[in-house]
């Protein structure tokens, strides 16, 4: 029988396995926290169909988002990734990979971890979402805002409020599932043993 997903998802075999064992599952390492930061940043202005198909490019060529290692890249190494055809060749997001490891690293420092930090801005646990249709999912919430505004005083780039709730979407610090998805009401919760398993 056809699982019924939200309605964002296309027949593409890589989306519907993203939505299905990643999408909306709660993160908990801080390289994975990095790696979404930065392609939810990509994202703008493009679809994140787009920058799903180019993980694997960007895995590869951002040292497999590790911060420690990016936030050394100097310019030499951003011209060389802007040479790079499998990822988006937009010179401001590729410097702001640079700059946003490096600001990750500060709040480590303070917070011990970045993962530590973002859970405040939900209270440590997801917020839990009845949404019927695509329509009447938020571009943004007051977390968003929230998240958004202290990302930026912390000097991180590209984190605006819509990419922040796309973010939160993303890593289950928001379930928004559509109420008739198989995976609605934390049905993805038995699938959280696959949050570090994702490289």
């Amino acid at each position: 029988m056809e699982k019924t997903r939200c309605g964002w998802v296309n027949s593409d075999p890589l989306y519907a396995d993203y939505h299905d064992r990643e999408w909306g599952v709660p993160v908990h390492d801080d390289h994975k926290w990095f790696e979404m930061l930065i392609l939810e940043g990509v994202q703008a202005g493009l679809s994140w169909y787009t920058v799903l198909k180019k993980r694997e490019h960007y895995r590869e060529a951002f040292d497999r988002f590790d911060p420690l290692k990016v936030a050394a890249y100097d310019d030499a190494k951003i011209e060389e990734l802007l040479s790079n055809e499998g990822i988006i060749r937009n010179r401001l997001k590729v410097q702001s990979a640079v700059t946003n490891a490096r600001a990750l690293l500060k709040v480590q420092e303070e917070f011990g971890s970045f993962d530590a930090y973002i859970w405040r801005f939900v209270g440590g646990s997801p917020i839990l979402n009845s949404w019927g249709s695509l329509s009447e999912v938020p571009a943004s919430t007051a977390e968003s805002d929230a998240l958004s505004k202290d990302l930026r005083k912390r000097g991180f780039k590209f984190v605006g409020s819509t990419i922040c709730y796309a973010l939160m979407q993303a890593t289950g610090m928001v379930n928004d599932h559509m109420t008739q998805c198989y995976l609605y009401k934390g049905g993805c919760g038995h699938q959280a043993e696959h949050a570090h398993e994702r490289g």
